[in-house]
């Protein structure tokens, strides 16, 4: 995260590259004839591993094979003529007939975590691929359970860790129950020694990377939790949901397992979005919507005030403490100000990333300046933004979703990283946070988690 890896890659593909061409000089053997190299990465980062090769490797071609269908089929006759190719995972998955038919030196999987799931289609299409080399770059292999192991390395090396049912037998069995509160001394000892011949069997394929011994001059991290208090709105709202869940699971039951599961994840999403802002549960079909908005009408207020979502006025506050959104000493007429400090502000919803925008940045604070990317934002744009972003000092905030904003970009233009809301995964977050703690940060990055009190989001954030 933030160590070099898109670098280190670069400087592998053009070493083989070039000593392929070199060996084709003199042998004119049909094996070492040029071969591109195949890029899968997350759309926001097609145009970063071009700027990155342009900048480290001017002397290779590359081509983005992204964009609209009709786009891509502009461009697909160049795919074999170039010397690196560079696509996102769901084109790959889509256009894998076509990408199926080039052989290729190598297949670097950027943020290779994605295809975790065996299963997934888009997996089993980048398997498909052709590469006399395959290298997976990621920050975090595991994120759930050691199973996710076996489908990277089933991309890299077919067959080294046997079968699925073979691998779940031998080591993810074993580890999972040993990893059981109420686990036995014997499944303690045997998920151990699982471990122990896993990293014995995959460790030396793997080149782990850490900031402490890669990076001594890297300025410190310091995640701090922002607490607020529910509004009596959202705290009514949320104890009627809660009474009710109780009161539906005692007199009803749940019937199956997947039952069970989709109530519980719509649960879940209620009382993520309720910790955020009431309007984004409180709609015309809501049962308690007449009665709030009657009481609303009352009081004179409106579901989009801010002082009904507390996280917003946090948020304001914590823009303001660190300088960005306070008029100059000059007044607002001077528009020449910098912030000292500058930051990312991150969401899961676009529709919560909506609602900063207008009641906290253009209400509260109209004389920030700020950018913006969410999945709105087309995939060939996004580099750009990152770039003028980190280039330009006077922009004070990039807004962000963590789908879209949370992997691989280099966003050190920024010393101070808010999440106003949680991915409830803490990779995910992890991996959001050192968009801008990594290689180039000359600051100390300020981490800021709002948290509402007395909420399910307290529970699983603390």
């Amino acid at each position: 995260m933030g160590l070099g890896k898109t670098l280190q890659t670069i400087c592998i593909v053009a070493s083989d590259h070039y000593l392929r061409a070199q060996d084709f000089a003199k042998t004119r053997s049909p094996e070492m004839r040029r071969l591109p190299t195949l890029i899968v990465c997350p759309p926001t980062l097609s145009g970063h591993w071009q700027q990155e090769i342009k900048q480290y490797a001017p002397f290779l071609t590359a081509l983005c094979y992204v964009g609209t269908p009709g786009e891509r089929a502009r461009v697909r006759a160049q795919l074999g003529t170039t010397d690196i190719v560079i696509t996102s995972y769901d084109i790959c998955r889509n256009d894998i007939e076509n990408i199926g038919q080039y052989s290729w030196n190598y297949c670097v999987l950027d943020e290779g975590h994605i295809i975790k799931n065996s299963k997934a289609k888009l997996t089993q299409a980048v398997k498909r691929v052709v590469a006399n080399h395959r290298l997976i770059l990621s920050g975090t292999p595991i994120q759930n359970n050691v199973l996710e192991l076996w489908s990277l390395f089933d991309f890299l090396m077919p067959g080294f860790l046997g079968t699925e049912k073979v691998f779940m037998e031998r080591f993810a069995k074993p580890i999972a129950a040993s990893r059981y509160s109420k686990s036995s001394s014997k499944e303690q000892e045997a998920g151990a020694l699982a471990i122990e011949a896993l990293h014995k069997q995959v460790l030396p394929f793997l080149l782990r990377r850490l900031k402490e011994e890669v990076l001594d001059d890297l300025p410190p991290k310091i995640i701090q939790n922002y607490y607020c208090d529910l509004s009596d709105l959202q705290k009514k709202l949320y104890d009627d949901f809660a009474k009710k869940q109780v009161k539906q699971i005692s007199t009803e039951g749940v019937q199956d397992d997947k039952q069970a599961k989709q109530h519980i994840f719509q649960a879940l999403q209620y009382m993520r979005k309720l910790c955020n802002s009431p309007s984004l549960v409180l709609n015309e079909k809501h049962p308690q919507y007449e009665k709030v908005n009657k009481q609303l009408v009352k009081d004179k207020s409106h579901i989009r005030d801010p002082i009904h979502a507390p996280k917003l006025g946090a948020l304001h506050n914590l823009l303001v403490d660190c300088g960005i959104g306070v008029e100059s000493a000059g007044g607002p007429t001077e528009t020449t100000s910098i912030s000292q400090h500058r930051a990312l502000i991150f969401c899961q919803l676009k529709e919560m990333l909506d609602i900063v925008e207008k009641d906290v940045l253009k209400a509260m604070l109209p004389s920030v300046s700020y950018m913006r990317m969410d999945g709105s934002t087309e995939a060939r744009r996004r580099q750009d933004i990152v770039t003028k972003f980190n280039g330009d000092p006077s922009i004070d905030v990039l807004l962000l979703t963590t789908h879209v904003g949370g992997l691989g970009l280099n966003l050190t233009g920024a010393d101070t990283v808010i999440f106003v809301e949680h991915d409830w995964n803490p990779q995910k977050d992890m991996q959001a946070m050192d968009r801008a703690h990594r290689i180039g940060q000359k600051k100390v990055v300020n981490v800021y988690r709002l948290i509402t009190r007395g909420t399910l989001e307290e529970k699983i954030m603390t």
